[in-house]
């Protein structure tokens, strides 16, 4: 303390005897020296002085040293010692905590970093000053900028992202630096980019192509992986920020062969079961899980799902997941995420779910993990989470999988070989009628995703009998439940799964309605349902699913049931209840709390058992038959029948179903005529080019025919010429060769004469050699012409007749005519 004091008279200089100057004279004294002070050394002090106040007068030096730390920021770049000390105070001004020194400090609110930070940010010029020393190696400037953007971003984190994302380069800044040396920098950096990727998709995709995955990885690597330290957490949480709702991050982490990386991670040591799980593998592992999810939610677009399920299946690691699902001694969040994880990566993926159903369980007699999970789900002592999670991870399985939906029905069917292991169907079954009102509602809605969008199960289910009593003859799985479904103890959660179970059951399929309306009281209990009084909200929701089953009866019905036939059920609702009520009751469905929770997604969430009340699925059905059923009750009583596909009885269906062949193999025939005709004007297309080239081809043919033409007439004409001086110049010569040959006959013959005669002969000999050479240059050109004409004429005639074999109106030319016309007296 005196050595703080005493720099603080260094700077200020020793006050007066008997004065003892205030902190905020004092803090205005240093903002003066900081703002006037012409030497960088006392400029420094003054700045160290306010880093040390910073902390106990947190509003006198924010309120009054802003600007002047700011000019600091500006003016001072190059001096590494005064930004440090800036950047330190600035952090403590707008410090989320509150320190030690200013507890006795009443002045101090709680939100006045949060008003710091909005002066401060008011020009976003002061944030992109700071981005800008992070290209500062110096620890002294770094570090304390990295902190002061963390503090900024918790108070205001929209509009901290936006001048970032506007700053130039200023993500790429922040990514570099992961790769600092020191670790305390890399790992703020960590925290500051974690909370700046928060919501916004932007920043997220410039990081992940900043190859902030590589890096990720490389950290973890170094670290240790899933048993590595807090780092390791927030790599996770910071990857799980970029994939997140991001179908960009998405698809380029898959096509960057991370998932790869992803499935060493999972490998669970031999010696863990015995060392156990440390707290901080637990949140590493569940950061993971959480990873591989925000690949493979449903909510995600289906190409990016089943790509990422491809290469998860691949790649080993639904492998390794299905690995840590059967091992021993996994803690109970660990196991409930990894089940929900491994149902998310086999959801309607045929190969994952076949996968899945060949794994077995370590046990003794060895069990399929399906049957071993089930049993967990079945069991009322295990936590709730985890039944959920075994029911979400078994509605993935059969999701969209006709062969596990058979399994699972032909597993309850009677068979003539005996089974000596549990079963799926078994397991179900026991659930269903249990005491448990929870393992009901499970088994129940299990049941049902067996039956989703199978209709041929539907009716194989119709044939499973069951044996209530020893001596009573065996009844149908359908009017057990009917019968259960009436009895006046049975707990709300119980009729609730049963009611959702029929609903799907008797849906689309006319031999279930007629099964229900066969049974006993079925009809009449659902009307005294519908009918009553209750104030109960869960009752209300009762009713409401009892209406919904009663319009599937009068909807699906194929008036097969004496009594109960469509009009007659109408009628019924009609007079009993009144459409008014009906429809009332049918609303309260979808009024209901649980109905707009399970509709949002199909993960199963429920946080108290009082809470297991609808399934998405369900939900699903109700939203899409919800609308047709209200018309069929609205039109009872008027005029309109309200004939729909749905209300046909089984030979008009069967009438129907015949008209919709015929035109299904219509659509064929056209879809198929249309591909032809497109075909065709492809390459009638194609005939036009080549008619065009061919034609362009000719004119340039036809160009240098004209030119040759005219080349020849000008060679000939030059040779005409050349011969006739030639032959008029030997003329001369021999005529006065003759005259001086006859002038010297009568003396002598001289050799001179013989030497000219010679001369004379072998020119004539060489003017007949031009004329044969002209001639043949003459014919051979003829020919050429001739041939060139010949060929573009039948050129131009087999592209008009390919014209005219794809359809095209191509109007007869003269030499067409004349072609036919000698070819008809050919044939004549």
């Amino acid at each position: 303390m005196d050595f703080f004091q005493r720099g603080l008279k260094s700077v200020l200089g020793t006050p007066e005897a008997g004065q003892v100057p205030s902190g905020a004279e004092t803090v205005e004294k240093l903002v003066d020296r900081v703002s006037s002070s012409t030497l960088l050394e006392d400029r420094r002090d003054a700045c160290r002085a306010l880093k040390a106040l910073s902390k106990k007068y947190r509003i006198e030096v924010g309120a009054q040293g802003m600007p002047a730390l700011v000019q600091i920021l500006e003016t001072d770049r190059a001096d590494c010692e005064i930004i440090g000390y800036t950047l330190d105070t600035l952090c403590n001004i707008i410090s989320p905590e509150q320190f030690d020194e200013e507890l006795e400090n009443p002045t101090v609110s709680v939100n006045v970093g949060e008003q710091f930070t909005e002066m401060f940010i008011k020009n976003p010029e002061n944030v992109g000053l700071v981005l800008s020393y992070l290209e500062e190696y110096d620890f002294r400037v770094r570090w304390p900028s990295i902190k002061f953007l963390t503090s900024l971003i918790e108070y205001r984190p929209k509009e901290l992202q936006e001048i970032v994302l506007v700053s130039p380069m200023g993500v790429s800044k922040l990514m570099d630096l992961l790769s600092d040396s020191r670790e305390v920098v890399r790992n703020d950096a960590l925290l500051l980019l974690i909370q700046l990727t928060k919501g916004n998709a932007n920043i997220q995709k410039i990081v992940a192509f900043e190859n902030a995955f590589d890096r990720l990885f490389d950290v973890m690597k170094e670290e240790g992986c899933s048993d590595g330290g807090i780092v390791v957490e927030d790599c996770l949480i910071l990857m799980l920020n970029l994939l997140k709702n991001n179908s960009s991050n998405q698809q380029f982490f898959k096509e960057g062969s991370y998932i790869q990386r992803l499935a060493p991670m999972f490998t669970m040591p031999p010696e863990l079961e015995e060392t156990g799980w440390t707290p901080q593998k637990v949140s590493n592992i569940h950061c993971m899980l959480q990873v591989v999810r925000s690949l493979v939610s449903p909510g995600n677009s289906h190409q990016i799902i089943a790509s990422c399920q491809k290469t998860m299946r691949n790649s080993g690691l639904l492998e390794a997941l299905c690995n840590v699902l059967m091992s021993s001694g996994v803690p109970a969040d660990i196991l409930t995420e990894t089940i929900n994880t491994v149902g998310e990566v086999v959801r309607g993926d045929m190969n994952n779910q076949e996968f899945l159903s060949l794994v077995m369980a370590p046990s003794n007699p060895p069990r399929a993990a399906i049957v071993v999970l089930l049993m967990s789900m079945v069991n009322e002592k295990q936590p709730l989470t985890l039944r959920c999670a075994v029911l979400y991870c078994y509605e993935c399985f059969l999701y969209r999988n006709e062969i596990g939906q058979t399994n699972l029905v032909q597993t309850l069917l009677p068979s003539s070989t005996e089974v000596s292991s549990l079963t799926q169907g078994q397991l179900l079954c026991d659930g269903l009628f249990s005491t448990d009102s929870l393992a009901n509602w499970f088994s129940a809605v299990a049941l049902m995703h067996g039956l989703i969008e199978n209709p041929a199960q539907k009716e194989q289910l119709l044939r499973v009998l069951l044996a209530t009593a020893v001596g009573s003859p065996p009844v149908s799985l359908l009017q057990q439940c009917t019968t259960l479904l009436q009895q006046g103890n049975y707990r709300v959660q119980s009729k609730i799964g049963l009611l959702m179970l029929i609903c799907t059951w008797l849906s689309h399929c006319q031999l279930a309605v007629k099964g229900f309306l066969s049974s006993p009281n079925s009809v009449a209990f659902l009307i005294a349902q519908i009918s009553a009084n209750e104030h109960d909200e869960n009752e209300y929701l009762i009713q409401g699913l009892c209406a919904f089953l009663m319009g599937i009866c009068i909807q699906f019905n194929d008036n097969s049931v004496p009594n109960y036939k469509r009009e007659d059920l109408c009628q019924l609702v009609l007079k009993r209840i009144s459409c008014e009520t009906f429809l009332t009751k049918l609303g309260e469905v979808s009024k209901h709390e649980s109905y707009s929770k399970a509709a949002k997604q199909p993960q199963i969430r429920f946080r108290a058992p009082s809470d297991v009340l609808l399934d998405h699925e369900f939900c699903k059905l109700f939203k899409a038959l919800e609308a047709i059923v209200v018309k069929t009750i609205t039109s009872i009583g008027t005029d309109g029948s309200n004939i729909t596909e749905l209300t046909l009885s089984q030979e008009a269906s069967g009438i129907v179903g015949q008209y919709k062949d015929i035109i299904r193999e219509q659509d064929t025939k056209i879809a198929e005529l249309q591909s032809t005709i497109k075909r065709c004007e492809k390459e009638m297309e194609e005939t036009r080019r080549q008619l065009t080239e061919a034609q362009s081809s000719n004119a340039q043919l036809s160009d240098a025919n004209i030119l040759l033409k005219a080349q020849l007439a000008a060679a000939t004409d030059l040779a005409h010429q050349l011969q006739t001086s030639q032959i008029n110049h030997i003329g001369n010569h021999v005529a006065g060769l003759n005259i001086t040959g006859n002038g010297y006959q009568n003396h002598h013959d001289s050799p001179q004469i013989q030497a000219l005669q010679m001369e004379n002969s072998q020119l004539k000999q060489d003017v007949e050699r031009l004329t044969l050479t002209l001639r043949g240059f003459q014919e051979k050109f003829t020919e050429e012409s001739i041939e060139r004409e010949k060929l573009k004429d039948t050129r131009i005639k087999q592209y008009r007749q390919q014209l005219r074999d794809l359809g095209a109106q191509i109007e007869a030319s003269e030499d067409d005519e004349s072609d036919d016309g000698a070819a008809d007296n050919g044939l004549k």
